[in-house]
């Protein structure tokens, strides 16, 4: 699955189109994945190659269902671009891997340019935003990530009913474990049997959010009603 965000910039979605999780936020098809398509790499980087992209953020489905967590297929993807379109950047927008470290380790040996996970919520919405996440699990992949030396990035959805000092408290978690670049997004429900919107927001508090986000020392904010993960993706490399 690919999708072009802009001259140059497009995103794609790797491991299927079947999620072993069921967050209530998100539209992905929830259910037993199809098995792993091991020529899937090689696509990806023939896609990549042929529509010149410059920058590729690369996404996957979750897959617990799998002993690496789709790992294996996330290295092959990186190295297939890399060999296809050796002048194209990088950012992975990656899953926990369920905690399982050695997993994650497998991505960050192949050192894209930056690595992505989305915290999506504040912490006490966690539990009903992302029924199998962990806030501080996901605060740990982030953590694990800079220790590993990667540029890192998250994201978090507002209009869910969080609290302003609930969203304050998020960008000093991120913050904590030296994230750099934070999207800033409202959330839309997909159908109506995700959950509901608690609130749009305005565009000036999403202003507000980017200059306290500033001030807190993330390297780049993007905050405002229409923003996504891969929203001006190129535009966070350094």
């Amino acid at each position: 699955m690919g999708e072009c965000w802009g001259e140059g910039t497009a995103t794609f979605m790797i491991l299927g189109n079947i999620c072993t999780r069921s967050c209530g936020f998100c539209a992905v098809q929830t259910g037993r994945p199809d098995a792993v398509d091991e020529f899937e790499p090689g696509k990806v980087a023939h896609s990549v190659k042929t529509m010149g992209i410059k920058h590729a953020v690369i996404t996957s489905v979750d897959r617990d269902d799998l002993k690496d967590g789709g790992a294996t297929i996330w290295a092959q993807t990186i190295r297939a671009i890399r060999k296809q379109s050796p002048g194209t950047t990088l950012e992975t927008l990656i899953p926990d891997f369920a905690g399982k470290w050695g997993n994650l380790q497998i991505v960050i040996d192949e050192a894209p340019e930056i690595i992505s996970h989305n915290i999506e919520t504040v912490r006490r919405l966690t539990k009903e935003v992302r029924i199998q996440a962990k806030y501080d699990r996901s605060l740990e992949v982030l953590f694990r990530l800079k220790k590993g030396g990667m540029k890192t990035k998250s994201g978090i959805m507002l209009g869910l009913g969080e609290t302003h000092q609930e969203i304050i408290e998020a960008l000093e978690d991120l913050r904590s474990v030296n994230v750099d670049v934070v999207t800033i997004g409202q959330y839309l429900q997909p159908t109506p049997k995700h959950l509901p919107i608690d609130e749009f927001v305005t565009p000036e508090r999403f202003s507000e959010y980017k200059e306290l986000g500033l001030k807190m020392g993330f390297r780049y904010v993007e905050s405002g009603p229409l923003v996504r993960s891969s929203y001006r993706a190129e535009k966070h490399l350094f």
